[in-house]
This record gives C-alpha cells, structure tokens and sequence, in this order.
C-alpha cells in the first residue's frame, strides 16, 4: 500500500504574511503522522506564506527571473526544514525531497520527476516530504510547481491507494456546508460557489486543487480534501474513513 499526504499551506503558515509559520500547528501535525504507520507514506506540503508571497512579488510564474528563483527556492526550503525537524522530534523517520532538483515542467505541468530516491526512501522505511516549489519550464524557462500537482503526480507514478488532501477548510463547501462527494459530471453543478484562496496564492486555491483531484478521479484514483485543522482527521483521512468531500470517478 501506498499513501500520499497533503497538507495545505494555510495549515502551516498565515498565507497573509510572509514567512510566517504556524509552529504549533507543525507540532501537532508531525505528531498526528507520528501516530500513523508512516513507512508508506508521502508527504507534500504547501507552500504557504513562504512561497506565494515571494512568488508573487517577482512575477513568478508569468516572468523569469533568476533572482526570484532563488529567493523563492530558499524561502520554501525553510517551510519544508521546519516540517523535517518537526517530524524527525516526533520519532518519524524522513528526508526532504526539493523539486527544483527532480522536476521538469511543461508549459507549468509535470514533464518529468525522477522518483527514483523517492522509491528507495519508501523501500528503507524513510518518508519523502516534497513541498510546492519552483522548477524550470522547457517551454517557459522556469515555472511553480504546486504541493497539488505534485499529489497528482505522485499518486499516478506511485499507484497510490489512498491520498488525503488536508486544507483549513472541511472539505469542498458550497454555500458555507461540505459536499460529501463530487464527481466530473456534477462539477459544472458547483463550480462558480467553489472559491478560490483566501490568502496570497499563485496556484489556483481551492478550485485548482479540486480540479487536479478530478484528473486523477478519471483513472479510477479517488481522494478526498479534509480539514487537517481538526485533531484526529489526518488518521482518519489515512484510514480511508470518511474525513471531508470524497473525489470520485463519475459513473
């Protein structure tokens, strides 16, 4: 069996302000990994305030340039330094996978990412934590590459069984409650009250995360987007228990 985990950045950071890291809520996240069997386990984190805000404030992705790279790339890697320490306090054994170093992009989507060492952490019972990050763009130069797109990825390449998207939010709301599904077909039904990101995002919010979701849903990967806000959901959500809005293959 393998489980991708997701956890957004506005669980770990105030996507409103740069740099800003949320450290209790890391602690009681790497806690509540901690507690689950973690040897087949992926982690992808967002970006947070540590990516959006510098990303945003070079012009990223739309405009190259080597200096916002560089700053972008070492903001993130902080945010994912943090998770690292983190995790590794709460007995979980695991090494951080950077992006910029493995992925290729397209025209902004995955051309390529070399799973090879995240095959063989997994093989040795070590958690690979990737995070949103910038990567270079055959087409484009340099683009981002999102925690979302990375799940997406992952959990086709990796043939995963059970992948948890874990938000600030209860699931995919419409008029303030969680759907408890939603499938392709009944996505138009939805789509103008499903909002986008509350705080400074580059890369689609919540809409741009179902809409990653729904790809995979059609090759028969279902998901679901969980709020890992709340104590006990991370578990449940790797369990397979209903924990927020099931993605589902349309029938």
């Amino acid at each position: 069996m393998t489980r991708i985990l997701k956890i957004g950045g506005s669980i770990l950071t105030d996507k409103n302000r740069e740099m800003a890291a949320r450290a209790d809520e890391i602690t009681r996240i790497a806690r509540e990994i901690s507690s689950s069997n973690s040897l087949d386990l992926v982690l992808v984190h967002g970006a947070g305030s540590f990516g959006h805000i510098p990303a945003k404030k070079y012009g990223l992705p739309e405009k190259f340039s080597q200096e916002g790279l560089r700053v972008t790339h070492s903001s993130v890697a902080r945010l994912c330094d943090l998770v690292i320490d983190a995790l590794g306090q709460a007995g979980v054994n695991c090494l951080p996978v950077h992006p910029l170093s493995c992925v290729l992009l397209r025209d902004g989507r995955i051309e390529g990412l070399f799973l090879d060492p995240i095959r063989e952490m997994l093989n040795d019972g070590i958690m690979p934590v990737l995070h949103g990050d910038v990567a270079m763009d055959i087409a484009r130069g340099a683009g981002i590459v999102s925690g979302d797109q990375l799940v997406t990825y992952l959990a086709r390449a990796l043939k995963a069984d059970i992948v948890a998207v874990g938000s600030n939010v209860d699931g995919v709301l419409v008029l303030g409650k969680p759907l408890a599904q939603i499938t392709r077909a009944e996505y138009p039904e939805f789509e103008s009250a499903i909002g986008l990101s509350a705080g400074v995002d580059v890369t689609g919010g919540m809409r741009g995360k179902l809409l990653e979701l729904l790809d995979l849903a059609d090759i028969g990967i279902e998901s679901v987007i969980f709020n890992a806000g709340t104590d006990g959901n991370i578990i449940r959500a790797l369990n397979g228990e209903s924990a927020g809005t099931r993605i589902r293959r349309s029938t």
